[in-house]
């Protein structure tokens, strides 16, 4: 998706086609006033006093029509700078013009508008020539914005919208926003069943219904059965820990804003855990290790609480509360190498299996100018950062540099999915880590019989189960493979009088197998389950009629084709059993 902002062309237009807008509502709305018109990412907005109306989407079109007659007329925009007086003179029948015109500190600022035909706007510019370029545009949605983003004002009316210099952008961009909308995992989960968010249970704060933690427990046992394959020791920590548990790792010092607040427990100060590495420190600590012993490769599906504002709340892709797809691998200098390539081999491993194809990696390094963010160890982070980069460069990743994307305690090298929609985020991570062993004081018996710091690495492979779970919902539009689908088979007999018993048989059988299956025996037409079916987004729907009764047979249809395919029964049954167990995407 195009970020307006960042392109200066689109930009202009847009904030151009904001003042149109505007131009529009004044025609139709003699009495408006008018707050800020900026442009953002996804086009503009514009703030709007309309006293005692209350718009809807519906009336939408009608300020559109308004603003193609305006844009036809081909009226020139000019620009005109004025005295903070006189600007206040010409805006004095707008009390929201006044209130920006009024916070400007010099009074011999020049101030600077732009008028199309008979409206004119106190605006920094620039803008489009004429209003003939603005003819491209759609109007998006309407909502209420408190006036200066206050609450305790009063709200105005927000008109969003988007301009293109040519029609086919603007229908290839309308066209983008439809696949978002069918994509957006907010609509699959609810209609899916999959999650839930209440206020009353409080912001960011999603539920799992039986269907989302069907996907979610199958994830864990994929990712956890190949983690122990690999010689990973699972362990359970708690999700809160106290304040010096933070203060020690450092996480209470540069960290503390992304934390919930503390809260105080007889006499002790606690805090919900924002990440669980100090736990896995403590365990670490909790025996003496020998070099022998290493790596030890602690991994956690833990329940992490982080503040986020509630502006940036994104169903399960981002909350307050989630759970990591967590480990972390105390190692020697010497394994740093080929226990990071293991890291990477898994993640590869993973992606390939579930059929994640469009990522790339970087390499997060610190800002040396920030003296806050970043633990202050110079030659810590020099060793950290060129000790990474040659492994990388040895394991053969191509990879960008990101100054300034690093934890505060050490590198990492992250690897950016670019989903169906929007823009790129981090799925999985590996973090090189000298500072937190050393804070913790954990050490190892050396060979020489000295004492010596273990290096950690932090990783996550599928990162958040929860945005996980997002990002494959939204890469797959629901229809996820048979091995996750919280119903793998639907059967469905024609005929209840005829074909029920022949259909039970097949569920029992199936369900036996431990096959999610479901048996729709309803009193309803034929035409109407199987468009449920394909609603539902089950992967396989089986048709039980007279044919298929007398040569014990089964149709079935896959979702999202149109073929029906008929089989002997033992065959579809075999079929179900393999493509689950080999997870077949």
């Amino acid at each position: 998706m195009i970020n307006i902002k960042e392109n200066a062309e689109l930009s202009v237009l847009n904030h151009s086609c904001a003042h149109l807008l505007a131009q529009a509502v004044k025609h139709l709305y003699p009495e408006a006033k008018f707050w800020v018109g900026p442009v953002i990412e996804e086009g503009f907005y514009y703030d709007i006093d309309l006293g005692d109306v209350t718009l809807t989407e519906e009336d939408l079109p009608a300020i559109e029509h308004e603003m193609k007659k305006l844009a036809k007329d081909n009226k020139r925009i000019i620009r005109e700078e004025i005295s903070k007086s006189e600007a206040l003179a010409k805006f004095k029948d707008d009390p929201y013009k006044v209130d920006l015109i009024s916070r400007m500190d010099d009074d011999n600022t020049i101030i600077s508008c732009y008028t199309q035909g008979d409206f004119t706007d106190l605006c920094r510019g620039p803008h489009v020539e004429s209003t003939k370029l603005l003819k491209n545009f759609k109007l998006l949605k309407v909502s209420g914005a408190y006036w200066k983003g206050d609450k305790n004002n009063h709200m105005l009316q927000r008109i969003y919208g988007i301009c293109f210099p040519t029609v086919e952008e603007l229908e290839a961009h309308l066209h983008e926003l439809e696949e978002q909308k069918a994509r957006d995992h907010r609509r699959l989960g609810k209609d899916l069943g999959i999650f839930m968010t209440s206020d009353l249970v409080g912001k960011g704060l999603p539920m799992y219904l039986p269907n989302g933690y069907i996907i979610w427990e199958e994830l864990e046992n994929y990712i956890k059965e190949k983690e122990k394959r690999l010689g990973y020791k699972h362990v359970l920590t708690p999700p809160l820990g106290s304040i010096e548990l933070y203060k020690t790792s450092g996480h209470w010092e540069h960290y503390q804003e992304n934390m919930f607040p503390k809260m105080e427990v007889d006499g002790e100060e606690f805090v919900l855990r924002p990440m669980n590495c100090p736990h896995h420190m403590m365990i670490y600590g909790n025996e003496i290790h020998s070099y022998r012993d290493l790596p030890i490769r602690i991994g956690e599906i833990a329940r992490d609480c982080r503040y986020e504002a509630s502006g940036a709340l994104k169903g399960i892709e981002r909350a307050r509360t989630f759970c990591q797809n967590d480990a972390h691998l105390f190692v020697t200098p010497e394994q740093i190498k080929s226990e990071f390539e293991n890291v990477v081999n898994l993640i590869l491993e993973v992606y390939r299996e579930l059929n994640i194809k469009d990522y790339s990696f970087e390499l997060s390094l610190r800002d040396p100018e920030d003296k806050v963010k970043y633990y202050p160890d110079d030659e810590m982070w020099n060793n950290a950062e060129n000790t990474l980069r040659k492994v990388l460069d040895e394991i053969g990743i191509t990879y960008t540099e990101k100054i300034g994307e690093a934890a505060f305690y050490g590198p990492k090298l992250d690897v950016q999915v670019k989903p169906a929609v929007g823009n790129p985020y981090t799925l999985s991570t590996c973090q090189l880590d000298f500072c937190l062993p050393m804070r913790f004081n954990l050490n190892y018996i050396a060979s020489d019989g000295t004492k010596k710091t273990p290096v950690v690495l932090h990783r996550a492979i599928l990162g958040s189960i929860d945005r996980f779970i997002a990002y494959y919902l939204e890469e797959t539009k629901g229809l996820l493979p048979l091995w996750l689908s919280p119903i793998a088979v639907n059967v469905i007999p024609v005929n209840n009088n005829y074909h029920l018993s022949y259909a039970t048989d097949l569920f029992n059988k199936l369900k036996e197998l431990n096959v999610r299956v479901k048996l729709d025996d309803r009193e309803e037409k034929l035409g109407y389950k199987m468009r449920e079916a394909v609603m539902q987004k089950i992967p396989y729907t089986v048709i039980i009629g007279n044919k298929e009764t007398e040569s014990n047979t089964i149709s079935y249809r896959k979702c999202g084709t149109e073929d029906t395919i008929n089989m002997k029964e033992e065959d579809f049954i075999n079929q179900i059993i393999t493509e689950i167990k080999t997870r077949k995407i």
